[in-house]
């Protein structure tokens, strides 16, 4: 009986079949469905903001958090910040101040602007709310900034029909380049600039002054990892360009500032993070006839804006 059982054993039996699967994953799943079909791409974004438009439909915004709110202190930094349009809810006027010249401005420009509210306080509560620093008497409030998201800004170059024009930063932590590079994309018909989340200027009055207003209508989206959302673009049918001294390719030579495109820009001192440089389907050198060995986020910006801006007419 066992040798019956073994010579049984050895038999084939019946086998379970792929139902025809296998032969139909053989075959082609058709023609390439046109770019205004396919999801994440920028005519398939162009496409969709033509149809809200034509429905009278808002674009949906997804929006990036907000920062803290910020106080900018002393006589002449709340003079400028007010002259300048930085965005404030509050000016505090210290009881019993000298009415000087500045003051009396800065009371002039609050009031014209409208919608800032006019508190009088007492010295020993400004010197708590400035943590001790030299007021003089007046202090402003700057209300959060409201970031976008980053995919933000591809939605607002398609409500455009336009190819998305995106300027990143790496590791630029002055406010001031920030508020440059703002006014650089505005300048040069950009749709925003990203920022990573952490270690990086952000939205301040310095780079609200910087801008020279133009931050009221250039968005700046925040990043929580910077590299993710540049493979995010990448997908999203955007090539992506460094900024780089040593870079392989010349920025005369690059045709991709005519498309839908990133370009980042690292820090003065230590150029590109290693993880951003490999996420680059360029990296482009500036030529410097000078010998100047590098730039300012701000200036290295705005000649690529230029170059993308002209070779788009």
């Amino acid at each position: 009986m066992a040798g019956n059982n073994r010579r049984m054993s050895g038999k084939k039996g019946a086998q379970i079949g792929s139902g025809g699967k296998r032969r139909r994953g053989l075959e082609g799943k058709g023609p390439t469905p046109p770019a205004e079909m396919r999801k994440g791409h920028a005519k398939q974004r162009a496409a969709a903001a033509k149809t809200r438009r034509a429905q009278g439909r808002p674009p949906q915004r997804r929006g990036g958090g907000k920062s803290a709110s910020e106080l900018v202190v002393g006589r002449n930094p709340v003079y400028e910040a007010l002259r300048e349009g930085v965005p404030a809810t509050t000016l505090y006027v210290q009881q019993f101040i000298d009415n000087d010249e500045r003051v009396r401005e800065a009371l002039q420009l609050a009031a014209e602007r409208g919608g800032i509210n006019l508190m009088e306080a007492p010295r020993p509560e400004l010197d708590r709310m400035t943590n001790g620093l030299n007021h003089q008497g007046l202090v402003l409030q700057v209300p959060p900034y409201e970031y976008a998201h980053p995919e933000d800004l591809l939605d607002a170059a398609a409500d455009e029909g336009e190819d998305p024009l995106v300027v990143a930063l790496d590791g630029v932590t002055d406010p001031r380049n920030l508020g440059a590079v703002v006014r650089s994309v505005s300048a040069f018909g950009g749709h925003g600039v990203v920022v990573p989340e952490r270690r990086s200027a952000g939205m301040t009055a310095g780079a609200w002054k910087t801008s020279a207003g133009t931050a009221a209508r250039t968005p700046v989206a925040r990043a929580t990892n910077l590299t993710r959302t540049l493979e995010s673009y990448k997908k999203a049918g955007l090539t992506v360009v460094g900024l780089a001294a040593d870079g392989e390719v010349e920025l005369g030579e690059l045709e991709a500032l005519q498309g839908p495109v990133a370009i980042v820009v690292g820090s003065e001192g230590k150029g590109l993070s290693r993880l951003v440089g490999e996420t680059c389907d360029f990296r482009v050198r500036i030529p410097m006839p000078g010998g100047a060995e590098s730039l300012n986020a701000g200036v290295a910006a705005g000649i690529v804006l230029y170059e993308a801006a002209r070779r788009r007419r």
